[in-house]
């Protein structure tokens, strides 16, 4: 079944993903460490997926805004 296109949203399929695919998940292991070349693929060790949070910016005030703030 599909989806309306007025129900869908925009940044919808843009998420963070909570699961990595073999190769990353090998990539990361030798990054660590824990996997070198020749060792086994399958059964390999879970690896943790980091979250990135992204602070808000904060305005930058220019000399026009301090200026009106000031008269006031």
């Amino acid at each position: 079944m599909t989806l309306d296109k007025s129900l869908k949203v925009a940044g919808g399929a843009i998420k963070t993903r909570n699961v990595m695919t073999r190769v990353e998940r090998l990539k990361r292991l030798t990054e660590l460490e824990r996997w070198k070349e020749g060792d086994p693929v399958l059964g390999i060790p879970k690896t943790r997926v980091m979250k990135v949070a992204l602070k808000k910016k904060k305005k930058v005030k220019g000399p026009e805004e301090d200026d009106k703030k000031k008269k006031k």
